[in-house]
C-alpha cells in the first residue's frame, strides 16, 4: 500500500501538505489539492479515517436516524437514503444509517460514542424526543420533517398543504364530488403525533371544506392488508364514493387490490390517487397508479446539505417545503356521473 511520503513525492509537495489535506487541518489550494488527489488515485492510496478523526477531532461521518422498528422501509424511503448519501459523498462525508427508535434512548447511547459529526433526523414526530437528546448533547442536526415548535431548528419537509390541494383540485376538475381520504391511524402507538399523517389529515379537511365537499376520512394502518379492509369499509359505508386519496404507499396498493376484489373497476367505478408514492411502487399495481410523487431525492439532498453547511460553519440554508408532484398513471379518470353530464376537466 502506498505511503503518504510516496503521495507527496508524486504530487511534488511536502508530506505536511498531504497531511493538511487528509486531516482537514489547514486549507490547501485547489490546484495543489487536485495534484494530491490525483497522486492518491494513481498510487491507490487509501485514507486512514481513524487517524483523520483523531487529528481533526471530526470523523466526517454523519448519521441518518430512521426509526426502522416503527416505520416500514419502502421505495420512497430508499430514495431519501440514496440521495442523502450522494450529497454527503460530494462534500467528502460518509453517511451511515442508524435505525434507532423515536424515544431517543438508542440515539443517546450512540452519540456518547463520538462516532459521527452530526445527525439527519427522519420520520419526525410533532413532539420528537430525539430533538431533545440532540440538543442536550450539543450534536449538530437537521430534520427531514417538522416538529410543532421550529424556532432554531434546521429543517426541510414535504409541502403537505400544496400536495393535498393539488390532488383534490385534480380530482375536482375531473368531476369528482364524493371523495374519501384513507388516512393514517394515529391511534397506532408507532404513529402517535406523526407529523406527515397529522398534516395531511388537517390539510385535507380544510381543502375539502373549501371545495364544499363532504369530509369523509377512513383511518388505516401502513399495510396492504389494512388497505384491503379500508376498501371494504368504503364500499360498505360510503357507496357513492367516486375517488379515494390514500396516504401510505403500502395501504394504497391494498386499497386498489381490495376494490378490485370487491368487483369495483379502477378507475371506472372509483379512482385511486396515492398522496405520497414513487413511480416504481405505482408500477406494481394493475392498473398503474396515478400518484403524487414523493420528493424524496430533493429532500434527502437538502437535509444532508443543511447539516453539512452547519458542520462547515457556512450560512444556513433556509427552511424549505417541497410539494409532491402529480404523475399521471391509469388509476384516475372522470367519474361516470360527470361523463354522462358532460362536466369536469379544465
Amino acid at each position: 500500500m502506498a505511503t503518504m511520503q510516496e503521495v507527496a513525492d508524486r504530487a511534488g509537495v511536502s508530506i505536511a501538505t498531504v497531511s493538511f489535506l487528509l486531516n482537514d487541518t489547514k486549507p490547501v489550494a485547489a490546484a495543489t489539492r487536485a495534484r494530491i488527489e490525483q497522486a492518491m488515485a494513481d498510487l491507490g492510496y487509501r485514507r486512514n479515517v481513524v487517524a483523520r478523526a483523531l487529528a481533526s477531532r471530526r470523523t466526517h461521518i454523519i448519521a441518518m436516524a430512521y426509526p426502522a422498528l416503527e416505520h416500514k422501509f419502502g421505495t420512497s424511503t430508499a430514495e431519501f437514503f440514496t440521495s442523502a448519501a450522494e450529497a454527503a459523498r460530494e462534500d467528502d462525508y460518509h453517511l451511515v444509517l442508524w435505525p434507532v427508535g423515536n424515544d431517543g434512548v438508542e440515539l443517546r447511547e450512540l452519540l456518547g460514542q463520538g462516532l459521527v459529526d452530526g445527525v439527519v433526523l427522519m420520520e419526525v414526530q410533532l413532539d420528537d424526543a430525539r430533538v431533545g437528546v440532540l440538543r442536550e448533547t450539543g450534536t449538530p442536526f437537521a430534520m427531514i420533517g417538522r416538529t410543532t415548535e421550529l424556532e432554531g431548528l434546521t429543517h426541510v419537509d414535504i409541502d403537505f398543504d400544496t400536495t393535498v390541494a393539488d390532488a383534490v383540485a385534480h380530482l375536482y376538475d375531473l368531476g369528482h364530488r364524493q371523495l374519501v381520504l384513507v388516512s393514517g391511524d394515529l391511534d397506532d402507538p408507532r404513529f402517535h403525533a406523526y407529523g406527515p399523517w397529522v398534516r395531511i389529515g388537517d390539510a385535507y379537511r380544510r381543502i375539502a371544506a373549501e371545495h364544499r365537499l363532504e369530509i369523509v376520512v377512513v383511518e388505516c394502518s401502513d399495510t396492504t392488508r389494512a388497505g384491503h379492509e379500508a376498501a371494504a369499509q368504503i364500499v360498505r359505508d360510503h357507496p357513492g364514493t367516486t375517488a379515494v386519496l390514500v396516504m401510505n404507499e403500502f395501504a394504497a396498493l391494498g386499497v386498489t387490490a381490495g376494490l378490485q376484489r370487491l368487483g369495483r373497476d379502477v378507475p371506472g367505478d372509483l379512482s385511486v390517487l396515492p398522496l405520497l408514492m414513487v413511480p416504481e411502487t405505482a408500477a406494481m399495481s394493475n392498473p398503474e397508479l396515478t400518484i403524487m410523487r414523493t420528493p424524496g431525492p430533493e429532500l434527502g439532498r437538502l437535509g444532508t446539505q443543511s447539516l453539512i453547511r452547519h458542520l462547515e460553519g457556512a450560512a444556513p440554508l433556509p427552511p424549505q417545503l417541497v410539494p409532491a408532484k402529480l404523475v399521471p398513471g391509469e388509476s384516475v379518470g372522470r367519474p361516470r356521473s360527470a361523463s354522462a353530464e358532460g362536466i369536469g376537466g379544465r
